[in-house]
């Protein structure tokens, strides 16, 4: 009969025993009470308790944890704007009894930190401001929490803006902006190309009229040396310059009417063309290079007389 009763008191003592022994994960701490009044935090892997004596009151995670705040408030041009701030956090090792004890709800409480501070930051910022110096929004929130929550026994990591987001309406009117700055780029760019071609173009035209007012030149310079070896050759056989110039411009006459002859739909007119016309221009040549003469001759006997009456 003893034995029988010594069974079920050596089976519940085993229990007893075995719920005194407790494990603690990686990156976790244990909060241990006894009575109710904090004892010790026990670290990962395997640990002992007093049974019916000691409580394990909580855990809490040692790994850095991520919270995403979006906040709504109002830029310095009356834009409204939603930001999303994530805070990376972690409790830190030695001060899991004040993380545990003195904040119910962390998570509230850095929520409420980021509202302050972003609230305070961004409306002095104009909304493009907002987008350039979202890291500055971030450094004040850091700075913020981490002179708060150290006393808690948390330790901010990092804050990151993650996104900036303003009403729809102005996103709208911003893309507009934008695609009416590139378009009036691209009509700088083709006003410019447009001005190049231009420029470009009347330097080809420039060019070729230099060249083809070098071409006339040089077919004038060698019609002048033609004439020039004619009047020669007519002097050698005793036809005096004026005449031979005379006959010269007389034939080349009769060759132009030779040729517009030999063309076809023609509409050239040549005035006069009678018979006698070519008698009469070479009269009015003869007579044009004799009155030339007699003038360029006047004109150097005045230069003469005038310069010996100076001396």
């Amino acid at each position: 009969m003893g034995k029988i009763i010594l069974i079920p008191i050596l089976f519940f003592g085993l229990i007893i025993l075995i719920s005194g022994i407790f494990t603690v994960k990686q990156q976790t701490a244990a909060i241990v009470e006894r009575f109710g009044r904090f004892l010790s935090i026990r670290q990962s892997g395997l640990q002992f308790k007093i049974p019916l004596v000691d409580k394990i009151s909580g855990r809490l995670s040692l790994k850095i944890q991520q919270l995403d705040v979006i906040v709504e408030t109002k830029t310095k041009d009356d834009v409204f704007v939603r930001l999303k701030v994530s805070v990376q956090y972690k409790v830190i090792r030695d001060k899991v009894e004040d993380a545990f004890y003195k904040l119910d709800y962390p998570h509230d409480q850095i929520t409420s930190y980021v509202f302050d501070v972003v609230r305070a930051e961004v409306p002095k910022m104009i909304l493009d401001d907002v987008f350039l110096r979202k890291d500055d929004v971030a450094i004040a929130v850091k700075s913020e929490l981490n002179e708060a929550m150290s006393d808690y026994g948390y330790d901010i990591i990092k804050t990151l803006v993650t996104d900036i987001d303003p009403d729809a309406q102005v996103k709208e009117a911003m893309n507009r902006i934008n695609a009416a700055d590139r378009e009036k780029t691209a009509a700088q760019y083709e006003g410019d190309a447009q001005r190049i071609l231009i420029v470009e173009k009347a330097k080809a035209e420039a060019e070729s009229k230099r060249l083809q007012g070098q071409g006339i030149a040089d077919q004038r310079r060698e019609i002048a040396r033609g004439l020039e070896e004619s009047v020669e050759v007519l002097n050698k056989v005793g036809i005096n310059s004026q005449e031979a110039s005379a006959l010269i411009v007389v034939t080349q006459h009769y060759d132009t009417l030779q040729a517009i002859g030999s063309a076809t739909n023609s509409n050239l007119i040549l005035l006069p063309n009678t018979p006698q016309a070519g008698s009469n221009m070479l009269n009015d040549m003869v007579a044009s290079f004799a009155a030339s003469n007699e003038i360029g001759e006047a004109m150097k006997e005045a230069k003469l007389n005038k310069k010996a009456g100076k001396e």
